[in-house]
């Protein structure tokens, strides 16, 4: 095994490791440390903190944003395709037109069921 294929991989991983910790390591030796109270006290806005930082949101926030990212993520599933039509041709084509009328089904069952509803 010839260890010269590895070389470029390992002195990639150690420059990037390099970038990364060596910014860190400078700044917590050469930044000031000064903390007392007034820094270390709650800050909210130049107002006091309100309530618990882990206060609860509606289930309905992450089922939109759930929602939101994989109609997202399928609609760019598109691209290749949308690319590549030429290329593949009428059977290409039904298998988009089935892919979307999956989407389209998948999209008015959540509809119907409310989960798009905020109120």
């Amino acid at each position: 095994m010839n260890l010269d294929q590895y070389l470029p991989v390992l002195l990639f991983i150690l420059v990037g490791f390099a970038v990364g910790v060596i910014p860190l390591v400078l700044g917590y030796i050469l930044g000031p440390n000064r903390p007392d109270a007034e820094k270390n006290s709650p800050y909210e806005c130049g107002f006091n903190a309100f309530e618990d930082a882990r206060m609860k949101f509606d289930v309905r926030y992450y089922l939109v944003a759930i929602l939101f990212i994989l109609f997202d993520l399928e609609i760019a599933f598109l691209f290749p395709w949308a690319v590549a039509l030429h290329d593949v041709g009428l059977v290409g084509f039904i298998g988009v037109i089935v892919f979307l009328a999956i989407l389209v089904v998948g999209f008015v069952y959540e509809w119907k069921k409310g989960a798009l509803d905020w109120e």
